[in-house]
C-alpha cells in the first residue's frame, strides 16, 4: 500500500522510515510513500498558505487553493486515494481502525498547521477524520505519523512474525499481558514461575487474566465495551 502525505515539512515524516521495520517494509516493497507540499500548488506570489481567519480569532488558518488544488491532484492521479485529516475535534484512532485502514491501496494524510485548515477543504475532502489523543499538537505530522506506523504494521508482509499481531494490546478489547525475558531472576525481582513450566495451555490462561487485571485498572472503559457486545 502507499501512504500519501500533505504536508509543508516533509522532514518530519521521512526519516521515520529510513529505518528498522518501517525502512525493511519500503525495501520490500510491502509499503511505499510520498509527500505533496501545498505551497507547491499556491497561485500566492509569496508562496503563503495561510489566511486569518474570518470573524476573528488568533493565530492563522491553511486556506483552501492551495490544498484544493494538491488534493484534487492526487485524487486524479489515484482513484483509490482514502483521504483522512488528524484533527483535534474528531473520533478516536482505534486499532481497529488501523487493521481495517491497511486493506487501503492509498491513504493520504493531510497535515494541518498553524490553527488548522480552513473547514471547507475537510468537508470536501475528508473521507475520514481523526484524533489521536485529548491533548493539542502543533501540528499533524506526529499524528499522520503516528496512524500510518499503526496501519503498516497491519499490512501482510511488515511483520517478520505475522503472530506477533495476535496477543497485542487492544486485541479483543484487552491490554497486553505484562511479557518477561531471561535471567529468571534479576536483582530482587523475578519472572511469574508458570511462564518458566513450558505449559502453554496454562501460560494462556494465566496470561489472559494477566490481560484483563491490567485493563481493568488501566482501561476500565475497554472491559465494559467488551462485557456489552
Amino acid at each position: 500500500m502507499k501512504f500519501t502525505f500533505v504536508t509543508l515539512f516533509p522532514n518530519l515524516i521521512q526519516p521515520y522510515f529510513q529505518d528498522s521495520i518501517l525502512k525493511r517494509a519500503v525495501d520490500s516493497k510491502f509499503i511505499s510513500y510520498e509527500f505533496h507540499n501545498p505551497r507547491d500548488y499556491t497561485t500566492n506570489k509569496h508562496l503563503k498558505v495561510d489566511k486569518q481567519m474570518v470573524g476573528g480569532g488568533a493565530g492563522m488558518l491553511m486556506t483552501c487553493q492551495p490544498l484544493f488544488d494538491c488534493l484534487d491532484k492526487i485524487k486524479e492521479e489515484n482513484e483509490d486515494a482514502y483521504i483522512v485529516f488528524p484533527l483535534a475535534a474528531a473520533k478516536p484512532f482505534k486499532q481497529n481502525d488501523a487493521k481495517r485502514l491497511a486493506k487501503k491501496q492509498n491513504v493520504v494524510f493531510v497535515s494541518g498547521r498553524y490553527e488548522g485548515i480552513d473547514e471547507r477543504v475537510i468537508e470536501k475532502y475528508a473521507n475520514e477524520v481523526f484524533s489521536i489523543g485529548e491533548f493539542i499538537l502543533t501540528g499533524g505530522e506526529l499524528a499522520s505519523l503516528t496512524m500510518a506506523d499503526a496501519i503498516s504494521r497491519n499490512v501482510d508482509g511488515v511483520l517478520g512474525n505475522s503472530d506477533s499481531l495476535v496477543m497485542e494490546s487492544y486485541e479483543n478489547n484487552l491490554l497486553e499481558a505484562p511479557s518477561f525475558t531471561k535471567p529468571e531472576k534479576f536483582e530482587d525481582l523475578s519472572v511469574i514461575k508458570e511462564f518458566l513450566k513450558g505449559n502453554h495451555s496454562k501460560i494462556h490462561d494465566l496470561k489472559y487474566d494477566l490481560a484483563t487485571c491490567k485493563t481493568r485498572y488501566f482501561r476500565p472503559g475497554l472491559v465494559t465495551n467488551k462485557n456489552s457486545k
